[in-house]
């Protein structure tokens, strides 16, 4: 298994003596199909360029018959008062609907300089489609795109250019549940929104119209038949063509196929229209029985049934290897809406034998000639395809009459292939989010209709590599659910030890973890390590991986010394299983140095990256990413160890080589400028660390969006150093502005959303206001008790911020118990030697001898002392402030000379 490497998140700083490392940290590891793990790098997107579309328009169904009442409500119910009116379009499926939305937009494309049109048969899928529709709309892809779809719809509603308003069109294709659409409506002054769908229970917000599509006119089926049908043997081909009409029920997609097979059998009785009905007839009685025993109750599906019964028949009688029926079984499976035409040429389709003949079970005739059956079943009209954008599409109807028509056997083998062709189409890197999003939606189709048979003895692995797909996409709270349901499943079938089995319950877990709950996500993962020690052995490589992620979450709920002793025991097995040099080896060596300086070893942690780095060289080489994230680490860790001038200039040296190996845009080259501003501020240049900030802040505006995360931290940092460098107020106000966007974007109880609290009421007492700060400080406390607990680190600054701004606010008494109780708690949670456990000591003795007691203050100072010598060394500058303090509470305190040790 391999792991990718970790990110590097920049960590907003809170207290000048409190600061944590901008580096990358431990990354929790999520098993794949069969235990690969992949990462998407996304691109940033050009400047709009309009007209803007996302999603595809169905093309023009052949003979296309326009219906000019449907299209007049159409066009009345979308145009009134230019506002977005919701319409639906409501009928039984195969009468057109989707047809007639098309059409209206192919009447609209000139006007129009937004077109979204989305398969809306799931929620994600709507989700996902506003997201892609943020995106070509300049707004950079976040960690969650819930979050950019909420964004597309803010934009939607946005009054824009009197000027030049943009003019939008959203098509929300064969929406399947209402729910679907709760809080997702697509409104706006500028334009509108159609909905196809067969449900009659929609009920849209405003002035939305109802526009009724039933089946064809008499005299329109009429006329599509002809057109259709007419050839060589001119009207002795279209005799009873009217009845042949009513025989169909004048729906869309059986007339279709009837008028196919006519044109196609030219030459033999069946190639007209009473030829065509007595072939119907008779095959509507062969399938009467089969109609009642799989519940078809619903004429038109008789129809459909009868219709393709007869096409498929002739479509796989014309191909020599009997294909084209196992082809039609195949992507039946997938989804309605597009699937993409390259499965034709996946080993799954041309590597099958084609001796067996069409509808044995086991191995599915499909040879190398897939394209040739799918041509058949196109010229009767079973399938269509576009060129203009790769996709098949099968009607939904062809698509269940193609599925009842299979035995138990021959459905499980076909779902397989299906899933099989599915997976060999996905890309190992998704670079494409268009692609990835049409094969998301193709796998939801075929785990909804064949989810029982493809998790039986074993999860296939297109479904592993689906959820793997939403929760990389970003969508983690969509991840989450969908591993849940693929472990419940999996458990049901093939009970709690089967190796699948075990796979969910980690991803489940893992993206428990990234939806935002790790400590839900630590004792998962704690629940289900007992499990794989039992059934896997504790030296099998997913055991390693779970206590890796074990560990991870634990320090991510707030505990890094648990989280380091656990990974330097992982360390350990790892060595002696899988080597020095295995990449699972440096990576867990690179987080045991990460999380043993944020236990409090800044010097420890160098010295390990300084190790790892020269082994990484040796085995990757200097241009490697992972040499390249360890270089960083070491230059971060350095400068907590009290180098900061280093630090500085080690992140300099590494800039040029991302500059050089990765270019100035990539996100990794934009942190290292970020980290090196921000030791340049450490070092004693806040204006130059400011400066620096700001120019990095419009590189980040340009590159990566004014919402994206890294952008909202660089803007926390610019107002932190320019409160350094000597403008409180201004760092209070853009605090203050940055807190409206943070609550915006990443809601009330967000990490960053409760340290950008935190920071405002710093820079607000600092500006002139001790009490209010005091009072805002208390406030954040209690959110994060409930939110974080009281044992996080986080917590833990608030409360050691709360008792310095009560004694700025003029109370060093109580300012002192406060501290005295932080402290307490902070060597049970962080330990004696934990730089922020100094720190507290430190300000303890200063509150006792503002309170009064300069003796005891210059006792506490002394011992704190000889503990700075013995755990940062005498050069550090927190010694070197200690060493300052002590010879001042001394003087105080009436010592002799003054002189400190």
């Amino acid at each position: 298994m391999t792991h990718a490497p970790e990110h590097e998140p920049d960590h907003d700083p809170v207290d000048p003596s409190w600061r944590e490392v901008d580096a990358r940290g431990a990354q929790a590891v999520l098993i794949g199909d069969r235990g690969t793990q992949h990462i998407t790098f996304v691109t940033p997107r050009p400047e709009v360029s309009w007209p803007v579309q996302v999603g595809v328009v169905p093309p023009e169904a052949g003979a296309f018959q326009p219906r000019p009442e449907i299209t007049a409500a159409l066009d009345t119910a979308i145009g009134e008062d230019g506002a977005a009116v919701l319409t639906q379009l409501i009928g039984l499926g195969g009468v057109g609907k989707s047809q007639i939305a098309a059409a209206h937009v192919r009447a609209r494309r000139r006007e129009l300089d937004l077109l979204v049109w989305v398969s809306a048969t799931t929620q994600t899928a709507i989700i996902e489609a506003y997201a892609r529709a943020a995106h070509e709309l300049g707004h950079p892809p976040s960690s969650d795109p819930t979050d950019d779809a909420r964004w597309f719809q803010a934009w939607l509603q946005q009054p824009g250019d009197p000027e030049q308003p943009r003019c939008w069109l959203v098509v929300l294709d064969d929406l399947t549940d209402p729910a679907h659409l709760r809080s997702w409506w697509p409104t706006g002054p500028h334009g509108g929104c159609v909905i196809t769908t067969r449900r009659t229970d929609i009920h849209a917000p405003g002035r939305a119209r109802v526009v009724p599509v039933g089946v064809f006119t008499p005299e329109l089926a009429h006329d599509y038949l002809v057109a259709k049908i007419a050839g060589p043997a001119g009207s002795a081909r279209l005799v009873e063509v009217d009845q042949l009409a009513a025989d169909l029920g004048y729906l869309p997609v059986a007339l279709s196929q009837a008028a196919a097979y006519i044109a196609t059998r030219a030459t033999s009785r069946a190639g007209t229209c009473a030829g065509y009905r007595t072939l119907l007839n008779d095959r509507r009685r062969q399938l009467a029985e089969v109609f009642l025993d799989s519940g078809l109750v619903d004429d038109y599906q008789h129809t459909v049934a009868a219709t393709w019964s007869l096409s498929i028949e002739a479509a796989d009688a014309e191909h020599p290897a009997g294909a084209a029926r196992p082809l039609l079984e195949l992507l039946a499976y997938l989804d309605p809406s597009g699937i993409p035409d390259d499965i034709l040429d996946t080993p799954a389709l041309t590597t099958q034998p084609s001796q067996q003949p069409a509808g044995a079970a086991g191995e599915l005739p499909i040879a190398e000639a897939s394209r040739e059956a799918f041509d058949n079943l196109a010229r009767y009209s079973l399938t269509e395809h576009s060129p203009d954008d790769g996709l098949i599409r099968v009607h939904a109807l062809v698509q269940r009459a193609t599925v009842d028509a299979l035995t138990s056997d021959r459905a499980n083998t076909t779902a397989h292939a299906a899933g099989d062709a599915l997976h060999q189409l996905w890309p190992e890197m998704e670079r494409d989010t268009d692609r990835a999003q049409i094969l998301r939606a193709n796998a939801t189709t075929l785990f909804h209709r064949a989810g029982q048979a493809l998790c039986r003895d074993g999860v296939h692995s297109v479904l592993m590599r689906a959820g793997r797909s939403w929760g990389e996409t970003g969508l983690v709270t969509l991840a989450h659910e969908f591993w849940s349901e693929l472990h419940h499943i999996s458990h049901t079938l093939n009970g709690p030890d089967h190796p699948d089995t075990l796979t969910t319950r980690h991803n489940l877990a893992y993206w428990r973890g990234q939806a935002g709950d790790p400590t839900g996500a630590a004792a998962a993962t704690a629940e289900l390590l007992d499990d794989q020690l039992r059934v896997l052995g504790p030296d099998h490589p997913d055991t390693l991986t779970t206590r890796h992620n074990l560990a991870y979450w634990r320090g991510q709920a707030g505990d890094p010394t648990g989280a380091a002793a656990a990974t330097a025991e992982l360390l350990d097995d790892q060595l002696r299983v899988q080597g020095p040099d295995h990449p699972d080896t440096l990576i867990t060596r690179h987080n045991l140095a990460s999380w043993r300086g944020r236990a409090g070893d800044p010097a420890g942690a160098a010295a390990a990256f300084a190790e790892l780095l020269d082994d990484r060289l040796r085995v990757l080489g200097p241009d490697h990413p992972d040499t390249l994230i360890t270089r960083h680490n070491l230059a971060g860790w350095r400068g907590h160890a009290g180098d900061t001038g280093g630090a500085a200039a080690a992140l300099a040296e590494l800039l040029d080589d991302r500059l050089r190996v990765l270019g100035p845009d990539h996100p990794d080259t934009l942190t290292t400028r970020h980290n090196l501003a921000s030791w340049r501020g450490r070092a004693g240049d806040p204006a130059g660390a400011a400066a620096a900030f700001a120019e990095l802040l419009d590189d980040r505006l340009r590159v990566q969006g004014p919402d994206h995360p890294d952008t909202l931290t660089t803007r926390h940092n610019l107002a932190y150093w320019r409160g350094e460098a000597g403008d409180p107020a201004g760092a209070a106000a853009a605090f203050a502005e940055l807190l409206d966007d943070r609550l915006r974007v990443q809601g009330p109880d967000h990490p960053r959303t409760l340290t950008t609290r935190h920071n405002l009421a710093d820079w607000r007492g600092q500006a002139g206001d001790p009490a209010g700060a005091a009072a805002a400080t208390a406030e954040l406390l209690d959110d994060q008790l409930r939110v974080l607990g009281p044992d996080h680190p986080d917590t833990l600054t608030t409360r050691h911020n709360l008792a310095y701004r009560r004694g700025q606010a003029g109370d060093p008494t109580g300012a002192a118990a406060a501290t005295a109780e932080l402290l307490d708690d902070q060597l049970r949670v962080l330990g004696p030697d934990h730089p922020r456990t100094l720190t507290t000591r430190h300000n303890l003795a200063t509150w006792r001898g503002q309170a009064g007691d300069p003796a005891g203050a210059a006792a506490a100072t002394a011992e704190l002392l000889d503990d700075r010598l013995r755990v940062l060394g005498p050069d550090h500058p927190d010694t070197l402030t200690t060493r300052h303090n002590l010879a001042y509470w001394q003087g105080k305190a009436g010592g002799q000379d003054g002189s400190a040790r």
